[in-house]
């Protein structure tokens, strides 16, 4: 299935300014800045809050001297010491962009917005490479001690450059449409669901866009979920054999179809006993909202997705909602975009849906990252040049145990680098990255690309990678990408996938890739769609954001 709204496929690419920062009355403690800039000094001032779901809830916190050292480390940060002070302060010093289980998504969210700014301001962010490499480091202890506290500090520091750059910006019609105040506790689950459902769309600062019209529909079935978790009949389904099919009779079927009747899947006044051809039809339609192979039975993956409370759904429903308020707000180029949980790749042309194709994601422990960048390059018959991470954790003990691993892999050592062998695998039917890989640079070293392993396609949860991600239909994203450029036509594209040379070939139109993450969608027919969460990300925004 696929999204109805283009611009849904953009949140969470990187953080809008609904998110970013919230305005409110200038005061003195929470001016950005007391220097020469841009600002009109008679001008309300971004005021220091962070986005409304920071309270200081976490249980993880840092000493305050560590502000100082940390201030002496990257001395451009000091005219932001009194700011960066006052709000630790008010949160006992607890950790921001980390809670108990790690780095918090919006983190990321952050991470990308700084990279990606325009190239008139990203001058202006100090300390970029340091970012960088706080951000993407090459030790697989990441974020531990003395680097989760500098990350932290450095998150917080560019937010607030970040800031002051976005107000000196001459868009007073954005900046007058933030109106979220940070709260000091978080609401109470079902306070916070009535705010959300009673809320205006225009006092959350969404304007009309199309991405907010996506909003809008998830916050229609967020109103049909309430009203069926109010009701308080819902009732636990639980399987007597392995499956049921067409032509099974069992009082289960009957509270199949029940279920379906109330989801909206089925219509059927009477509903009986009987496993008929409209329940097949309504149990397929469910399967396909949910991702899972629509054959029509009822089993174990069709059940327990059948049986997730109607209360669970509200929390899926409404963290989604939050991730539609971190958008860009016009994307006016082609684009791709990869929505992780669907495990699917969508390609844009003229705001208009071209086509879709399944896609391979990272592992939980190799978790493709969220972010937007522009695709440069399609690179065929490519080297893999494998990242020092698998060369340590995996290639090395593979040549203890074989001597001649390398050349079996069509491998090769092409120079050392910190007491490591950095190594390529050579153009070739073998290369991990199959016959051609597509670019667009960022920081996290994460691209798409073909793969010979094409059985993994077939597997409903994709999620397999070390971190890239795998295209199932490669040669068509290549059609698709060269068709405006000469001497690259089917033909010719074929013959550079199979030469087992490599050649780059950079693009003449600019193609913007977002990779996103959603859990619940409304599709193109109307139709609410879930997805399993598979790197335990809505639990962790929801606990941010409501009490339970």
């Amino acid at each position: 299935m696929i999204f109805q709204i283009r611009s849904f496929y953009l949140i969470l690419a990187y953080l809008s300014l609904n998110s970013l920062y919230a305005l409110s009355q200038t005061s003195n403690q929470s001016a950005i800045l007391d220097r020469d800039s841009s600002i009109n000094k008679n001008q309300t001032h971004v005021s220091w809050g962070f986005v409304r779901f920071f309270g200081s809830t976490t249980k993880v916190r840092f000493e305050n001297y560590e502000i100082d050292k940390f201030l002496k480390q990257y001395p451009k940060f000091l005219p932001f010491e009194e700011n960066i002070q006052i709000f630790y302060k008010q949160r006992k010093m607890a950790y921001t962009w980390f809670d108990q289980k790690g780095l918090i998504e919006q983190a990321d969210n952050l991470y990308n917005r700084v990279s990606n700014l325009d190239p008139q301001n990203s001058e202006e962010i100090p300390y970029q490479n340091s970012l960088d490499s706080l951000m993407n480091p090459d030790l697989p202890s990441r974020f531990t001690g003395a680097q989760k506290i500098k990350l932290e500090l450095m998150l917080t520091a560019q937010y607030c450059v970040l800031s002051e750059i976005l107000a000196s910006e001459k868009k007073p019609d954005l900046l007058n449409d933030i109106n979220w105040k940070p709260k000091g506790q978080k609401l109470s689950f079902e306070a916070y669901l009535d705010q959300v459902l009673n809320a205006p769309i225009q006092q959350i600062g969404l304007g009309e866009s199309p991405i907010n019209r996506q909003y809008e529909l998830l916050k229609k079935y967020l109103e049909k979920y309430r009203e069926l978790d109010k009701r308080g009949d819902y009732f636990k389904i639980k399987l007597e054999k392995i499956s049921y099919k067409l032509g099974d009779s069992s009082e289960i079927v009957r509270q199949i179809k029940l279920r379906l009747n109330e989801l909206g899947d089925l219509q059927d006044k009477n509903p009986n006993s009987i496993f008929n051809l409209q329940l097949e039809n309504a149990v397929k339609q469910f399967q396909i909202r949910h991702g899972l192979l629509d054959d029509g039975i009822v089993g174990k993956g069709t059940i327990t997705e059948l049986n997730v409370p109607y209360k669970q759904r509200i929390k899926q429903l409404i963290v989604n909602m939050e991730r539609c308020m971190w958008v860009p707000e016009n994307v006016n180029t082609d684009y791709i975009a990869v929505n992780i949980p669907e495990f699917k790749l969508h390609v844009f042309s003229n705001n208009q849906l071209q086509w879709s194709c399944k896609v391979v994601v990272g592992k939980v422990m190799n978790k493709t990252v969220v972010f937007n960048a522009d695709l440069k390059y399609v690179v065929f018959s490519p080297y893999w040049n494998v990242p020092q991470s698998i060369v340590r954790n995996e290639i090395l003990k593979d040549m203890r145990k074989d001597r001649n691993y390398l050349s079996k892999h069509h491998m090769e050592i092409t120079a050392y680098r910190n007491g490591l062998p950095e190594i390529r695998q050579r153009p070739g039917p073998l290369n991990a990255l199959g016959k051609v890989k597509f670019l667009f640079p960022n920081s996290y070293n994460i691209y798409l690309h073909d793969t010979p392993s094409k059985s993994l396609f077939n597997e409903p949860i994709r999620a397999f990678s070390h971190g890239c991600i795998r295209v199932s239909e490669p040669f068509k994203l290549a059609q698709f990408l060269l068709r405006n450029q000469a001497n690259w036509d089917d033909a010719a594209i074929q013959l550079a996938m199979d030469s087992g040379k490599e050649k780059y070939v950079s693009l003449t139109d600019k193609v913007s890739v977002f990779i996103v993450y959603f859990t619940s969608f409304v599709d193109a027919e109307g139709k609410i769609n879930f997805r399993k969460d598979i790197y335990g990300r809505d639990e962790r925004l929801a606990e941010m954001i409501m009490d339970f």
